[in-house]
Parts: structure tokens; sequence; C-alpha cells
């Protein structure tokens, strides 16, 4: 097939209009291979495309997959050989069968797999009236199965949810299997042919947004030269090229965007199929209770009243709120009449209205389909008309699990759990779905998002006071996990200065309970038990200065401990390896620091925060608290045994760093780019400058900082090392060699100049 590398080639046909040019493209040569094969006689034998070969979907990497149907011919052996070898030969993944139509309906029968290929079968070549014959009957077999049928394909699809995850909110999304991914439509399609399932206006905007998602694995197929359905971060680029998107956030925009239709267009589908599973006896509520203002729950769903006014935007709320308060959904009916009749709502809101808003976030996790139905119809950003900004708008990063609109509506269900912590939960709700909501705005999301919530707090009817406190969580929703990680919580001006940032406990409660929402819906790196306690510690220091207490108490330094002084005055080295603790005694001298950073990089170490001190009589204390993110049981002998080798010199840490990192860059594929920034900060510490660094996560970086450091004669008093997602954002509070801190612009370039350099090869 010489066209068919041409076609490969061809850049001006994608999606289903390629595949489709692929598939006539095969349909003729394996037309030609029958005509071959069985000669001017094909009658009693049919080649019968099934599956996505069926429905003329072969993308570049595709298995063709094939039945060779037959009516008892003798040489039917004969000629599947003389069909299949040809495409083998070629080096085509090649899905076949031979049988009669009868032996594929008996397998069709009790094999979910075989009865939905057949119901996509397409004659290729040969006995036309056998092939149709096998299309009738499969169908009607599949009809006449449709509960039992429907049954399994139910169950299937959510095992293969399950196992792919969600195509909208992975970094690397299972375009294929995933949820919301093309085989949830190909599901419905079957569903649809058992049984009429699919609503007519849902019909075209599964068929928009499973192009979308075609066009992706057309292009990533075409690029790679693979069979794979992964959209891997290192093929995004290259794929939104191919498709003349702007970029990769564009593509991947789309992706979440197409992908988020066809998952609640599943949802909804599959409810009331299995709605219809079940029949009017296996219902648990039939009755019908009428919650007023036009809303009644029938059946556990939500109706609207016949004389309900649709386009009242409390109506909307009313609806949504009793949704999520009774676990269930608004019917499509009556959604269909919300969406459509939708107006806008007065300026400032109503109470009651703003009442009803706040309820419907209180609801916490139930919430979030309900919002989402309503996003889907587009009535929510009637709404909230800055959540078009945000919609399915990626973040494409591994700390972030999910769009930013998602990841709102998750910290707001994290938020209802914590309300009982704070005297204001409607603040608390409200702030928790805007405090992002700045990222759909150019520039500084948070500099954006202050200004955003004071035009839609006011524009809600909150009150200026409130409109200001709003404006305060979304300026500081950072504030609380950024001081935990990267400052040093013994330091009073630490203390000092957040107290002044929040200025009441009110306030502070407020911010506590929100940054634990907002980190939860991040993703697990962004809320662990050490993130957890470092805020709750920072919280309740600043807690006690607020409440009028002397800042000096809660800041007494524990480090170093009494048994860290006697170590010090005891001559000679001492290194200790346990319990996640490395602690290193021994006269002081460059380059300490550094080494044993690279020796605990070179063991897969990850280190959570590290400290030093130097006394007047020239002894040095570096103490590391590390993590093995591997190894149950982490070999710490051998450990303090290469701190020992490094500090010695007898251990080529650089080399062996190299080495690992090649070998890590092999084994994983190629983050998302991160710049390297270095910042000075002059209001931390009374005494020291602390040296913030953002880079890219690779083993031994913090080797590598530090020995930049180290060759600038920068003593590091203490380090806080955080990682977040691919990237390694580290503060060093540190001191010149005369113990004074980095006032010199010069000497700040040149420091900046030395980290930029170190990190860069």
């Amino acid at each position: 097939m010489v066209d068919r590398a041409a076609l490969l080639a061809d850049r001006t046909a994608t999606g289903t209009a390629w595949c489709a040019a692929h598939s006539a493209l095969v349909d003729d040569w394996i037309a030609g291979l029958l005509a071959d094969a069985a000669g001017l006689d094909a009658e009693g034998v049919a080649l019968v495309a099934v599956g996505g070969y069926g429905r003329s979907e072969l993308c570049p990497q595709s298995d063709i997959d094939l039945m060779l149907v037959h009516a008892g011919r003798r040489d039917v052996g004969q000629v599947a050989e003389r069909v299949w070898y040809p495409i083998w030969d070629r080096g085509l993944h090649l899905g076949h069968s031979v049988c009669t139509v009868k032996e594929a309906l008996a397998l069709a029968a009790d094999d979910l797999d075989t009865a939905t290929a057949l119901l996509s079968t397409r004659p290729v070549a040969g006995d036309g009236d056998l092939a149709g014959r096998l299309a009738v009957a499969a169908r009607a077999q599949w009809e006449k199965q449709w509960r039992r049928m429907l049954t399994e394909l139910g169950a299937r699809v959510d095992t293969r949810h399950e196992a792919a995850g969600e195509v909208a909110f992975r970094l690397e999304p299972d375009l294929k299997e995933g949820r919301g991914g093309l085989r949830d439509v190909h599901s419905l399609r079957w569903a649809e042919q058992a049984h009429r399932v699919i609503l007519e206006h849902d019909d075209a905007t599964l068929s928009a947004a499973y192009d979308v998602l075609l066009d992706a694995r057309v292009e990533l197929q075409r690029l790679t030269g693979r069979p794979g359905n992964v959209l891997a971060l290192q093929e995004q680029a290259a794929v939104a090229r191919a498709l003349g998107r702007s970029g990769d956030d564009e593509l991947m925009a789309a992706v979440a965007e197409a992908a988020r239709t066809i998952a609640w267009t599943s949802d909804d589908t599959w409810r009331r199929i299995r709605s219809a599973l079940q029949g009017p006896l296996g219902r648990l509520n039939r009755r019908t209770k009428d919650l007023g203002g036009g809303v009644v729950v029938r059946d556990g769903d939500v109706h609207l009243a016949a004389d309900a006014d649709a386009g009242d935007p409390c109506v909307l709320l009313r609806a949504a709120a009793a949704a999520a308060a009774h676990d269930g959904v608004i019917d499509r009916p009556s959604l269909e009449r919300l969406a459509a009749g939708a107006g806008d709502p007065p300026v400032p809101w109503p109470a009651s209205m703003r009442a009803l808003f706040v309820e419907l976030l209180a609801a916490g996790p139930r919430a979030v389909d309900v919002v989402e139905s309503l996003d889907q119809r587009g009535a929510w950003a009637r709404v909230l008309p800055e959540w078009q900004a945000v919609r399915a708008r990626p973040q494409r990063n591994a700390y972030h699990r999910f769009t930013v609109d998602r990841h709102l509506l998750e910290a707001v269900a994290n938020a209802s759990v914590l309300a009982g912590r704070v005297d204001r939960p409607d603040l608390l709700l409200v702030g928790a779905l805007l405090h992002d909501i700045g990222k759909g705005q150019p520039g500084d999301h948070t500099e954006a998002g202050v200004r955003m919530v004071r035009v839609i707090a006011s524009r809600m009817g909150f009150p200026p006071e409130d409109v200001d406190t709003l404006a305060f969580l979304v300026a500081q929703h950072l504030l609380l996990p950024e001081v935990a990680g990267r400052r040093d919580l013994d330091d009073a001006t630490t203390i000092e200065r957040v107290a002044t940032a929040v200025g009441s406990t009110a306030r502070l409660a407020l911010l506590a309970a929100l940054t634990e929402a907002d980190a939860r819906a991040t993703g697990p790196a962004a809320w662990g038990p050490t993130t957890a306690a470092l805020v709750a510690q920072l919280v309740e220091r600043v807690a006690h200065v607020l409440a009028g207490g002397d800042v000096e108490v809660v800041t007494v330094p524990q480090f170093p401990s009494p048994a860290h002084l006697a170590r010090l005055a005891e001559p000679g080295r001492h290194v200790e390896a346990k319990g996640g603790v490395v602690t290193v005694v021994s006269d002081d001298r460059p380059g300490t620091f550094s080494r044993v950073a690279g020796v605990l990089a070179l063991h897969g170490l990850t280190v959570v925060s590290a400290s030093a001190w130097s006394s007047d009589g020239g002894r040095a204390l570096s103490e590391f608290r590390v993590v093995d993110p591997v190894r149950r049981e982490t070999p710490w002998a051998k450990v303090a045994a290469d701190v020992e080798r490094g500090l010695d010199g007898r251990l080529a840490i650089p080399a062996r760093l190299a080495e690992r990192a090649r070998s890590y860059a092999r084994k994983r594929p190629a983050p998302p780019a991160v710049a390297v920034a270095v910042t000075f900060d002059d209001d931390a510490s009374a005494d020291l400058t602390v040296v913030d660094v953002h880079a890219p996560d690779r083993p031994g970086v913090l080797y590598r900082i530090t020995r930049a450091l180290a060759e600038m004669d920068i003593d590091i008093r203490s380090a806080r090392v955080q990682t977040l997602g691919h990237q390694a954002v580290d503060a060093f509070y540190v001191r010149d060699r005369n113990g004074q801190p980095l006032t010199d612009p010069l000497l700040r370039a040149e420091i900046e100049r030395a980290l930029l350099h170190g990190l860069s090869d």
C-alpha cells in the first residue's frame, strides 16, 4: 500500500476525515486480497470489517479487525491464509476470525466484546448478502438481549473508569479508555442500538466532543508511530501544532472540555438506563414532595412545577440546592427548561438568592455534580459569568489534579466539611469558590482575583466588610502554606509578619480552613502529614500573637538541642543516620552541607527540611530530615557510611549524580519545562537573608544549589525544601562569610549567577 505512506504524510486531513480515507484505502487493498484468494467466485464468503474498522475509524495504528464469514466453503482456511499473510507481512496490526453467521452469533450471545464489535459490521468484499445477514441478525440478537447486555456493559463502563481515570483531569489522559474518552461514546452508541437512550440534543454535542478526542488520537499515533492512546506530556505540543492549535494549553483545554461533556452525558444516560433496567418497582422513592417555589422532588429527582418561572435565578438555585440536598439530580426536562429560560440575576442579589447560593455550596461533594450539570447546559455561567474564563482551564503540572473550575468546586466541597471551624461559613464557602477565579485572566492570578472578587461579592450583595474579607481570602490564600513550608517557624519575625498580614483571629480561622480545603483539592502532594503539621503549628503561633500573647513564648528555638550542644563539645566527627534524620557534627568547613545533600540524593532520599549551626569554637552541626519515597526499610548504616566517605572526599558525588540523572531521564518522560528563579528576602529574618530558589526537580538539585552557595562562601543556617509537582521550591536562610545578611547587590548578582549556572548543567 504505497498510498498509505502518502496518507500518513498528508496533513490536510485530520480526525474523522483522515480515518475515513484510511479505511477506504485499506478496503480497496483488502478487497484485492480476497479477489486473489477466492478467485472470481466469492459467493459464500465475505470479508466483514468490525469494531473501529467497521465504523470506518481506522486510526494510524489501529488494529484492522476483520471477520471472514463463510457459508460452509471447504477452502475457507486457504482463503483466510491468503488474506491474512499479506497483511501481517506489511507489519500491520490484524484482529481476525473465521466463522459462519451461526458461529458468530453464538459467540456474541455470551461475549460482550464480540456482541458490540458486530454492531458495527461493514462489508468490505465478497458476498454482500452474507455480510448483510450477519449485520441484521447481530442487531436483532442485541436488541433481544438488551437487559442482560446493558447491565454487563454498564458494569464494564464503571470498571474501565476506575482503572483509567478521568480524561479531563489527567496530566497525561487516556483518550480512549478514560472516563470521558472515546470508549464512553462507543458504549452509548451500543446502548442506543439496544434501547433508545440518547436524547436528541445530546447526539450533536457527543459527536462534536468525540471529534475533538479523535483528532488528538489520530495525530498522536501519526506522530509517534505507536498504537497508544495516552497523550503524554512530551507529545502534547507536537499534537497541538499538527491540529493548528496555538499551543498545548489550548489543546488540553479542548480535550478537557470535550471529555467533561462526554463524561457528563454518559453519566446522565447511564442513570436513565439503569432506571429503565430497574423498572418502576425498582425505584426506592416514588413519592412526590413539594418544596415550594416551583420545585418538587419526585422519585429522588428534582422537577420544576408546570407553572414555575424557569427564568428566575432563584428558581434555578432552589432546584440546584434541592438536588444537592437530596443527593439527586435535576431531571433533564427541568434542566433544559432552566438552561433555556435562565435570566440574568438582579444587581445586587437579594438576600434570598444569596442564601440559596450558599445553601447549594454547603451541600459539599453533592453540589459538585449538580453544578457540573448546570455548567454543561450553560446555566451556571448565568449565575457567575466569570466562570466562563476558568471553565475546563488546564493546570498543567503534576501538583494540580484538576482543571481550574473543578478545583474550585472540590475546594468548596472540602470547605463545607470544615465550616464548623469558622464564625462565617458563608464567607468560607464563597471564598473557596472564588480563590482561584483570577486564573482565567492575564498576569498574576491572585492580583486579578482580588479585583474580580470585589466586583463579584458586591454584585452578590455582600456588605462592604464582607467584601473586604473575601478579597483578603483571595489575596492571602497561599500565605499559610508558603510560610509554613519555606520559612523558619521558630523565628519571631516569621510569626509577626503573618500576624500583621492576617489581622484578626476570625480571619485566621477562615484562612486556615481555606488553606486546607484548597490544598486537599489540589492533590496529595499539597496536603500531607508534614504540611498539615507545619500549617497547624504556624496557625497556633499566629493565633497566640493575635490574641495578645508574647511572640517570644512560642518561638523558642529547638535547634540546636542540649544533646546537639553536647555532641558539639566532643572532638572529631560524628555522623548518625536513623529514623528519617541524618545528623553530622564536625569541624566547620565549607561544603559540608552540600556534600551531605549529595550523598542523600545518591540514596534516593528526599530532604524535607535541613538546619545548620556553627559555634564560636569552629564546630558545625547539620541536621537533615528526610523521607524515603521508595523503600520500606532504608539502609541507614550504608547512608551514614557514604556520608563519611563523601566528607572525606572519597566519593565522586558529581559524577555519580550525573549518572543517576541520566538513568532517571531514561526511565521517566520529560517533565514540563520549569524556569529557574532566584529571589532574595530581607524581611523574613532579623539577621539572615532568605534565598528562594525555584528549579526543575531532578536528582541532586539540592546538592547543586548548596554547592553553588558554598563556592560563594555563603553560610547556610537552615533550609526548607519542597517539591511541588515537577518543581523544587527551596528556601535557604543564609549569611555571608562575615556572619552578615546578604545586602551587597553585587554579591547577590554573583550568587544568582552561580545558582543559575549550577542548575543549568
